[in-house]
């Protein structure tokens, strides 16, 4: 019989509550030189490296304190922002490589002969001199926060009509960015103005004056600039091109001369702010899409970028010079982010674009061409403008409610929740609303294999050892695979990947769905394949047999009885936490940790069934069922070389 500890349910049954991890967070933002370190918890414990740095940086650098009566309400909320992102130290590294100062190469040491000293000089060379009392300098990473050594841009696209109040709001979160490094180019569409109206560009010259004064009231400089920047119709060539695309061709174009007005604010320190106009074939300015305008901006601005020498993320560049490879596309408008049938009209959390884009036309409800009128054309403009960005740019959709969400988006790269995390942990500072923003990430193709045949080898080995830092014990590994394989799901061309496997239970007649192996490379975590994988996952397991598991990925569309999907991980491995958050429930077997995830579709039946009772913290189905898995789990040999 394997010893193990008391079980711990998560979820709506949690009898013992879980500790907070947020401090950890905090300290991992910190230890690579974040400014807020005045607001770690007192009670907080770090290991000596992180209280070291620390320590230094409170000897070099003095924070703003935000209860400090000196301060300006809007820096008091911008210091705020900052900590709610509560960034993780792959997130603070991300935004530090994109905005912060580069290492300099170690200077060549001259080699030369000492000369040979005298007695005097000896005896002078051994003088006791007076300690050198002169401040430090600042540390180059605290000082690249708050002024980032390198400026990136973002296309913003503005819907309005919006009132006074609202537009101080939308200006404020982009003056935010603009201290963090990114500046904003803006493009203001107004849904309400009939194309062809009589009056329509004085209204439209009228709605950029606002967002200028918007701007300039929050402290930023901003520039309208009320001419056509970009061309009327496809670029020269994509019609006769026989690429294979995804994405809509834009009915607009630009050429580098014509960033001319826009460069020109950019290095002067302003916010460009234009309008949806075209130059037709006649040199006539017209109003077009706000969307043909925007995509046309995007494409212009990497091939512009290209040509300058910039190389989207990889880039050097002059500190007094701004890259114009758009890092992100935001999208601000009344609607908030793309309604979701999964979340009962609630928004999508993340999107991977590339597998769900189709899917999520086809289940878009009639009710929401009422309520949410421009989520499918923002969601084809999102396509469009990430198919040529670089791989790790995002797009965010967000009410003009949420303007602290940007500075989250801009530091983590992430949604505000996370698309995997159950729907019972949904709650208190996590609930959902209307106004919660939804992330569009490119995204990968994810594909479900049945049996191990399917799977490419080699391409699943380097995988699995990249991502474990081990080497795989080949022969026995894909023995096991073939005799215990239950599916195989796929993101990218192995960009990452969960083994499931059927392990048969003595005295049970139902196998144990066990997930064997999680993995994600190195170069993709962080950029939404984690989540992707996983909410593949549930679906297949867990999940199986709810409406919303019925999602495109090859696997059986929603169709069958969940089961509950168990797993093994090292006590000591930092994933757990993550485990924590998506495991229904978890019992610590001495250098291991047992997860699992109750099937979802029998406790909802078996609640539904009850009405008011509800479920007791134990059912009679679950009565020693965890001594069960414990045996099976700890049996599961290891797959690595020893």
């Amino acid at each position: 019989m394997t010893m193990f500890s008391a079980p711990v349910r998560h979820g709506s049954r949690n009898a013992i509550s879980v500790h907070s991890r947020s401090g950890q967070t905090f300290r991992a933002f910190y230890a690579v030189g974040a400014t807020m370190h005045k607001y770690v918890s007192p009670c907080s414990s770090s290991s000596s490296s992180t209280l070291q740095t620390i320590r230094s940086l409170r000897q070099t650098h003095i924070v703003p304190d935000p209860d400090d009566a000196s301060l300006e309400p809007s820096e008091k909320d911008f210091i705020l922002s900052i900590l709610r992102a509560n960034p993780s130290l792959r997130d603070t590294k991300g935004y530090l490589a994109s905005f912060g100062p580069r290492p300099l190469p170690p200077k060549p040491v001259a080699t030369q002969v000492e000369p040979q000293l005298t007695s005097e000089k000896v005896h002078e060379a051994q003088e006791v001199r007076p300690p050198d009392t002169t401040q430090a300098a600042p540390s180059p990473v605290v000082a690249s926060i708050l002024d980032p050594i390198k400026r990136r841009t973002a296309l913003v696209k503005v819907q309005a009509p919006f009132t006074d109040r609202q537009l101080d709001s939308i200006a404020r979160g982009m003056v935010y960015l603009e201290k963090l490094g990114l500046v904003s180019v803006i493009v203001v569409e107004n849904d309400t103005l009939v194309r062809g109206e009589r009056g329509e560009r004085a209204a439209l010259v009228e709605e950029i004056m606002r967002v200028v004064s918007a701007l300039e009231k929050q402290g930023a400089k901003a520039r309208p600039v009320l001419g056509a920047v970009v061309r009327l119709g496809p670029k020269p060539g994509d019609e006769e091109s026989s690429e294979q695309r995804d994405y809509a061709i834009p009915e607009a174009h630009t050429f580098p001369s014509d960033f001319v007005h826009i460069r020109s604010a950019l290095r002067a320190g302003e916010i460009p702010v234009l309008s949806p106009m075209a130059l037709d074939s006649f040199c006539r300015s017209v109003r077009v899409d706000a969307n043909d305008v925007i995509a046309a901006l995007v494409r212009g601005m990497v091939e512009a970028a290209v040509q300058d020498g910039h190389r989207g993320d990889e880039a050097e560049m002059p500190s007094t010079e701004v890259d114009l490879t758009p890092l992100r596309l935001m999208i601000i408008n009344k609607e908030g982010g793309v309604p979701s049938y999964a979340r009962s009209g609630l928004p999508h959390l993340l999107i991977n674009l590339t597998s769900e884009h189709s899917y999520i036309h086809d289940t878009f409800h009639d009710k929401w061409h009422a309520s949410h009128p421009t989520a499918l054309s923002n969601l084809s403009l999102a396509r469009t403008c990430l198919a040529f960005m670089p791989p790790t740019s995002s797009a965010v959709m967000v009410s003009h409610r949420s303007p602290s969400s940007l500075i989250a988006n801009l530091i983590t790269n992430k949604p505000a929740v996370s698309s995997s995390l159950p729907h019972a942990l949904l709650q208190g500072n996590r609930k959902l609303t209307p106004h919660t923003p939804t992330l569009l990430r490119r995204g990968l193709p994810v594909r479900v294999l049945r049996t191990a045949s399917e799977i490419d080898r080699p391409k699943m080995k380097a995988l699995l050892e990249q991502s474990f830092k081990r080497t795989l014990d080949d022969a026995p590994f894909w023995a096991r695979l073939d005799k215990h394989l239950d599916y195989a799901i796929v993101a990218g061309d192995y960009a990452g990947a969960a083994l499931v496997t059927r392990e048969p239970c003595p005295g049970r007649a139902q196998p144990l769905t066990y997930l064997d192996k999680f993995a994600v490379l190195p170069s993709h975590q962080g950029d939404g394949t984690v989540d992707f994988l996983w909410v593949a996952l549930h679906d297949e397991s867990y999940g199986l047999g709810l409406p919303f598991s019925a999602n495109p990925n090859g696997g059986k569309a929603g169709m069958g009885e969940g089961c509950d999907l168990v797993w093994r991980s090292r006590a000591d491995n930092p994933v757990n936490k993550w485990y924590f958050e998506r495991s229904s429930g978890h019992v610590r077997m001495g250098p291991w940790v047992l997860f699992w995830c109750d099937a979802e579709k029998r406790l909802q039946t078996e609640e539904g069934r009850r009405g008011r009772a509800g479920l007791s913290y134990l059912e009679e189905w679950e009565r020693g069922r965890l001594a069960v898995w414990a045996d099976v789990v700890v049996k599961v040999p290891s797959s690595w070389k020893k």
